[in-house]
This record gives structure tokens, sequence and C-alpha cells, in this order.
């Protein structure tokens, strides 16, 4: 084994991760060549064993990549702003060697070639030149091993050093195909590891590999692969292939026909043209059904513990403290009014991401947009669109972000324009209350109305589309690869409903207080206006768009709970209950009091189309790169908006008055 190359001073230059003008500490390897610069000494984010070693996790989409991530970490993660990049990446803590050197490991996007030019992959590309990992951990899928193979010799020809993990090692050995890890290993001089992050199979082996590493990594052997840099053509593609072929031939043996036919017996029924789009509604149905079913009782138990502590234990602590009248009215009847009503949704968020985890984890939410892509190539999309605008259905910001996968310019503009319409969480919560107060039975109604708004998210995107195609148009080819079904692991969805639950408290807590501060100012400034007598703020905002949101059927007090909607669709709620000066409990009962069924399905129309939240806004005018374009999406919402919004409460009226 050659002796490791002795480490060099450079001359002294910024730190590309902390910024100090310092000697930087290459620890050159024989023969590695690091597309980047390390770090200064003191910023830890070189590698070594003073500040510990820094692990990229790379691979294709449906490779089980998060799973991995999650089983390396623990599921202890964070999101950071990588320096270099104008993007967010998960990274987490692995646990430490036998020496107590730590190891980081750093999620990247997945991506299908490593000389793509999707934005995901031009990410990837920055990442490796600019703050290059100590170690790559490549994840492919066992059972995709002849296809996946072409993505971990690109990365071999960056000269860094590699780990391989091939996931879903026994679906791979259910469906009949073999590998011989060892002979692959030595042929490919980096060490193959069999494991299955799903049921927790190989991943004590992968981490000592990963710490032997760490051990022993400054004396590696050199790398005998030829150096690029990311981006750059790596190579000509025919070697490429060539090795490829002569891989999958010495080390993997495939069955004459793989042995999954379960799947293709599902396939028959569920990718039918027209059993296949009526089974899936009834899934979409099914999912709010449930989703009604379960969260109602659980929210109405949670408002009631909420509404206990409010009068045993807030109440008597501020009147005991002396509390003057105007603090605990601004206390009680504003922050805590509006954080309670919001906080009693938190089981909604957490049911919905469990159902939604479900779905995808089982393979069936490929199958939705490969069963929609004709649909949506009539609208200048494709199956791709239908994926983030399902994704969507959680958050709008990370299918905003989605769209990376995505080349073609055009296209991706007009995937961010639809997006906003889908029907996230946050407006789910409104959606869900409304329902239950207005159209409570039978026991069915809650859960076809959700489904009905659920379908007018879909109209809006389809007009969308069908308007701004001709001005954002494409011609990418779509493809898309099915993965077998699979049974969710009940462990994996319970954390990320629970992550999830725990991330929307983390990152709407700032505007949820500041909101409900300001709700509550604006109902009762200036001093001495009565209550309702449309003297106050509010009462002035209301009265000023009355004539615009009036033929909507908007009172002056939806009128303002719509635009600290517009802020974060989670604090719409608590916006109601501190404009009607009531507990979540109570919030149905003044709001029935308040406006007609029909005004609450306009309502509701105008919260599902109008002005997205200011997150959302910002994620397009960072992926768009451009202002005018966010401008665009939010005067077009508004106008689409409106006009339903319009329809739905005239032509009810209408159809009201014929009765």
């Amino acid at each position: 084994m050659p002796a490791p190359e002795r480490a060099t001073p450079a001359p002294a230059e910024p730190c590309p991760s902390c910024g100090d003008r310092a000697e930087r500490r290459l620890q050159l390897r024989a023969g590695w060549r690091w597309g980047g610069s390390g770090a200064c000494h003191g910023c830890g984010r070189g590698g070594g064993r003073g500040s510990g070693w820094q692990v990229a996790l790379l691979g294709m989409p449906n490779t089980g990549k998060s799973t991995l991530y999650n089983r390396l970490t623990g599921g202890h993660a964070q999101i950071a702003n990588w320096p270099g990049l104008t993007v967010e990446l998960l990274r987490g803590p692995m646990p430490t060697d036998h020496h107590g050197t730590t190891y980081e490991l750093v999620d990247l996007p997945g991506i299908h070639d490593l000389s793509g030019s999707s934005e995901d992959e031009a990410v990837l590309q920055r990442f490796l030149r600019h703050t290059p990992p100590d170690l790559v951990l490549v994840v492919l899928n066992a059972s995709q091993i002849a296809s996946q193979l072409r993505l971990l010799l690109q990365i071999r020809q960056l000269g860094l050093p590699v780990v391989a993990a091939l996931n879903m090692s026994d679906e791979a050995r259910r469906f009949g195909l073999r590998i011989d890890h060892p002979g692959l290993a030595e042929d490919l001089g980096i060490p193959v590891i069999p494991v299955s992050a799903r049921h927790n199979q190989g991943i004590a082996a992968l981490l000592e590999q990963l710490h032997r590493w760490g051990e022993n990594g400054s004396a590696r052997p050199a790398s005998q692969g030829p150096v690029a840099s990311p981006g750059d053509p790596l190579c000509d593609p025919q070697p490429l292939d060539d090795r490829l072929q002569e891989l999958v031939a010495r080390h993997v043996t495939l069955p004459e026909r793989m042995l999954n036919r379960r799947t293709r017996l599902v396939d028959r029924v569920l990718l039918h043209p027209l059993v296949g789009v009526v089974l899936f509604l009834g899934i979409v149905l099914a999912l709010f059904q449930v989703l009604y079913a379960v969260t109602a009782p659980l929210q109405d138990l949670l408002g009631t513990g909420l509404d206990w502590i409010q009068a045993n234990g807030l109440e008597p602590a501020l009147q005991g403290l002396g509390s003057p009248d105007w603090l605990r009215r601004f206390l009680l009847d504003g922050l805590w009014l509006g954080v309670s009503t919001v906080a009693t949704f938190l089981p909604l968020i957490f049911v919905f991401y469990v159902l939604m985890a479900i779905i995808e984890d089982s393979g069936y939410l490929p199958r939705a947009a490969f069963l929609m892509d004709g649909f949506m190539h009539w609208l200048g999309l494709d199956g791709r669109a239908f994926v983030l605008q399902v994704m969507g259905f959680g958050c709008n910001v990370p299918s905003i972000m989605g769209t990376r996968v995505i080349r073609d310019r055009g296209m991706r503009l007009l995937a961010m324009l639809c997006i906003p319409f889908a029907l996230c969480q946050a407006r789910l919560t409104v959606f869900l209350f409304m329902a239950g107060v207005f159209f409570p039975r039978p026991w069915w109604a809650p859960g076809l109305v959700l489904f009905g708004f659920y379908g007018m998210s879909f109209l809006a995107a389809v007009i969308t589309g069908l308007v701004f195609q001709r001005a954002y148009p494409s011609e990418e080819a779509f493809v898309l690869e099915l993965p077998p079904y699979r049974a969710p692991s009940l462990a994996t969805i319970l954390r990320r409903g629970w992550t999830s639950m725990l991330n929307f408290l983390v990152t709407t807590r700032v505007f949820i207080i500041v909101g409900a501060a300001a709700i509550w100012l604006l109902t009762n400034l200036p001093p001495g206006a009565a209550e309702g007598s449309g003297r106050t703020l509010a009462g002035g905002i209301g009265a000023l768009f009355q004539p615009l949101l009036g033929p909507i059927g908007m009172n002056p007090e939806l009128t303002v709970s719509l635009f600290f909607g517009f802020i974060a669709k989670e604090i719409l709620l608590g916006a109601m209950a501190v404009i009607y000066r009531t507990t979540e409990t109570d919030l149905g009962g003044a709001i029935q009091g308040a406006i007609t069924p029909l005004q609450s399905l306009s309502f509701m129309t105008f919260v599902l189309l109008y002005t997205p939240c200011l997150g959302t806004v910002a994620a397009q005018i960072q992926e768009a790169r451009s202002r005018s374009f966010a401008l665009l999406s939010l005067g077009w919402s508004l106008v689409l908006a409106w006009l339903l919004a319009f329809i739905v409460y005239q032509g009810g009226g209408l159809i009201l008055s014929l009765r």
C-alpha cells in the first residue's frame, strides 16, 4: 500500500466555509484530486480527525435514500443553508467511531445523471465542485442495479472516495436477482455493502465500513479512475456503457423474467386507462373521509383541553398577578386564542402526512403520475408536474422547489404557476373546520366537501395550464421508473408524520404569534372604539374592500382574516377566533351565526385559490429567479379566485332563489 502524501500548506486565502484568511489544510491523499478546497483550522468544515468527517449521501430517486439517511442518523437532522449554494440541504450526525471521531451525513438531491442539466443536478454539481465531501456514500437500488451502476461509475470518475450501498437487497433476492458483492467491490475498487434500510439489515456493517474508512482514510490507496469535475464532460459515454455492461455480465445474474408477479397483477388494474382513474379518485375520496373521521374527535378533545387550561390555569394566574385588563385581554383574547386555535389542528397535520407517506412509500404515487401523464401533456406538462401537485397537498413550498427535476425552463415555470392551487395542509385545516360546521350531516358530507375542493384545485391547475401553455412551451421527454409495490414501514411513516408536525410548529410559530397579536390590535384600536361598531382599524379595512369583496359574499370580518391568510394560511382560523372573540370550541357557533353556508363555500373557494402564503412567493422568486414571474402568479391567482368565488356565490344564490 503506498504511503500517503504529506499534507502541504497552500497560500493563505479565504476559507470557503467560514471566510477566514488562514492557512488551509488540504490533507492531500495519494492520487485524490479535490474539486475545491478544504477548510481552515478553526471552522470545522474540513476532513480530519480533529474536526470529523463529512459524508455525502447520493443516489437516484426511489432508492430508499431518505430511509437510509434516517437509519444512519437516527432521524436527527437539521435543515441548513450550505456555503456556496443557494439551497438548503438536510444534514445530521452519524455515530462516532472508536476514536470518538464525528461523522456528518449530508443528504443531496436525488439525481439520475451526474452530467444532467436539471436544477437538482446543478445543485449537486455545485456542491461537489465548491464544497467537496470527505467521502461519497452512493445508494443504489439493488433490484435495478443494471441501470443504476452508471451513476456510480460517474462518481468514481471524480476521484472522490466512494462507498456503495446496495439498498433493497432483500427485494432483489425476492425477484430472483443475484449479485456477487465481493467480486463487484474488487472490480470497482471500492467497498460494496448490501443493505435493506427498511428492515434495518446491513446498517451495522455499513457503519462499520464507514468508520473503517474514517480510521484509515488518510492512508487509502490511490484512485485509478480518471479525474474530472462534476458537470464537465466526464468521458465519452461509450466507454461508460461498455464498462457498465462488463460489470453486469461479470457480477449480476438476472433472471429470465423478473419474479414480480404481484406488481404486474396489481398494475393491470391500477394502470388501466379507465378503471385506474376511477380508483385513483376513489382513493383520494377515501383519504379525505378517513382524515375527517379520525381527526375531528381528536381536535375536539384537544380544544377542550386547551379551554380547560385557559379557565383553570391562565385566567387565575393573570388575575392573581394583578395584570391590567388590557393586558389580560391581549394575552387571552389575542395571543392565546390565536395560538390555541391553530394548535388544535396538529392532529390533522400528523394524520395527513401519515396518509401521504403511505401512498408514497407503497409505490402508488409514481403510478398515479404515469396514469395522469397523458392528461398533463394536454396542459403542456407531464407526470412529474402531477406528482409535484400532489406533493403540494402537504406544502406548496417544497413542491415549488421540487420543480428543479424538470430541466426545461418553460415547463418549470408553468408547473410553478399551477402548484400554488394545490390544497395544502394549511388550507385543509380551514376546509375541515368549515365543512364540519356548515355541512356536518350526513356523516359523509364533510369528506365530500373536501373532495370537491380537491377537484376544484385541479380545475384551477387545468385552467392555468390551458391559459399559459403557449407562453411557456416545452418539448422535454418524460421518463418514469415504476418501483414495485411495498408495504410501508410503520415506524417510517409515523416518524414522517411526527417530524412534519413538529416542522409545522417550528416554521410557523413566529407567524402565528405575531399574526394573533396584530389581529387583536387591529380589532381593538383605536382605544375606545366599540366592539362591532366598525370604527376599529379592522373595521376600516373591511369597509375599504367591501365594494370589491362584497359581490363574492365576504363580510368585513372575513375580509380582515383573508389579509392575514396571505402571510400564512395557518393563522387564518386563529385570526377568525380573535376577530370573533371566541375560543376554538365556540368558533363554529360564532361563524355559523355570522355567515350562511353559501358564504362559507365562497369563502373556501377564495381561500383555496387566492394569493399563496409568503413562503410560497419567496420560493417562486428563488426558483424562477424572476420577481415579475412571482407578481404574475400573484395577480393570476387573485383574478381566478375572485372569478370562481363570484360564480359560486352568485350562481348558488340564483339556484337557491329558484327553489
